[in-house]
């Protein structure tokens, strides 16, 4: 699995998550039981994730230099990941693990190509 399908991955897993534990009634239609709400804000993060201009060297978003969300998906986008975050750890503690690793390492790689650059 590249970054983009695990950063994929990830967020459903916590927009699942947070769909869930905020009693949001779930469409009886959607492959993962979230709200029609939890489920447009999830299909709207995972389509900017493949516009992504960063490419594979992306780093994870909140990191990014490049915003590709509008300001109105940013807020409720960081309202999930707000919630979701330290609860991670209980739910899925592997991909807590491996997600919180792989942003230490692009902040390193970036690092090392900004002292590069000077």
């Amino acid at each position: 699995m590249n970054r983009t399908e695990r950063e994929k991955d990830i967020l459903a897993r916590m927009v699942r998550i947070y769909c869930r534990n905020h009693s949001h009634p779930p469409q009886s239609n959607h492959p993962l039981g979230l709200c029609e709400e939890c489920a447009a804000l999830l299909t709207y993060a995972l389509r900017r994730i493949d516009c992504c201009p960063q490419g594979a060297a992306k780093t994870t978003c909140r990191l990014c230099p490049i915003h590709c969300y509008s300001p109105l998906h940013r807020e409720r986008i960081r309202a999930v990941m707000r919630y979701v975050g330290p609860r991670m750890m209980l739910y899925h503690p592997v991909a807590a693990i491996r997600h919180l690793v792989a942003e230490r390492l692009a902040t390193r790689e970036n690092r090392h190509r900004t002292n590069a650059r000077l």
